[in-house]
């Protein structure tokens, strides 16, 4: 087996103080795909850019404090590339590509829309961007497994209070379509493929008014596989009891192929 795991936490050197390396520890994914770091590696402490057992990559944004991605994992990927190959993108840090023998890794931060949705066509942009160069590696052939904060939630069922929200960057039309599309172009959901009517399944909960405690949330994170992956999905999880973020983590556990 093979567990992959995902985690938007929210600033890295503030998951550090909440325990990050423990979690690392007992979890062991054999890969981890970070999010919104909201730092250069240079502003972190050696037991975090090279944590016992892993090689790491990392995306920063030419922004301080802003964005970023990383990943952590146990095999050294083949290749690996830092950004899509688009500047205005790329200078957000958003992007990590990882090269395996059996699957490509894409780590990615999906684009907050922004509360007055200024940001909506930039993250539409990206979005699509993020499409065509998954569907060109598929097109080489290869096999694709992504992971990261989409910043949307698919379906009513994908969060807490859908009637309220029609009209907020996350559940906004525009911005599920795209997952629509995704679905209908082959790639599989996979906590959904498996778990098709599971309620409360979130992994996004605002700080504010006690949401988690409540379970007031939004599944905002996923792993999307391109279809062949489907025979190898063993099971597929969301954390909610793991703390140290506004989101917590979402797994994948594969077989391995022959």
């Amino acid at each position: 087996m093979i567990n992959l795991y995902s985690w938007n936490v929210n600033g890295l050197r503030a998951a550090q103080k909440k325990g990050f390396l423990d979690w690392l520890a007992e979890t062991q994914p054999d890969i981890l795909g970070i999010q919104e770091t909201k730092c250069h590696p240079d502003q972190l402490d050696e037991i975090m850019l090279k944590p016992p057992g892993y090689f790491t990559y990392w995306a920063a944004a030419t922004k301080k404090g802003y964005s970023g991605v990383a990943l952590y994992s146990k095999q050294k990927p083949n290749n690996v590339q830092i950004g899509l190959g688009i500047p205005e993108f790329d200078s957000e840090g958003r992007t990590i590509v990882a090269e395996y023998d059996d699957f490509v890794f894409i780590t990615a931060y999906f684009p907050n829309g922004s509360r007055d949705h200024h940001r909506v066509p930039y993250k539409m942009a990206y979005k699509a961007a993020f499409l065509d160069f998954c569907n060109a590696l598929r097109t080489e052939g290869k096999t694709v497994v992504f992971c990261g904060d989409v910043n949307t939630a698919h379906q009513e069922i994908d969060l807490a209070r859908p009637q309220q929200n029609q009209k907020t960057t996350g559940f906004l039309p525009e911005e599920r379509v795209w997952l629509d599309e995704i679905v209908a172009q082959g790639y599989v959901d996979s906590y959904r493929t498996l778990y098709p009517e599971q309620t409360g399944a979130y992994s996004w909960w605002s700080y504010i008014g006690g949401a988690r405690g409540r379970n007031v949330g939004w599944r905002l994170d996923y792993f999307f596989v391109s279809a062949d992956v489907r025979p190898f999905i063993i099971d597929a999880g969301i954390h909610p009891d793991v703390m140290g973020s506004d989101h917590c983590p979402i797994s994948l556990t594969l077989a391995r192929r022959k």
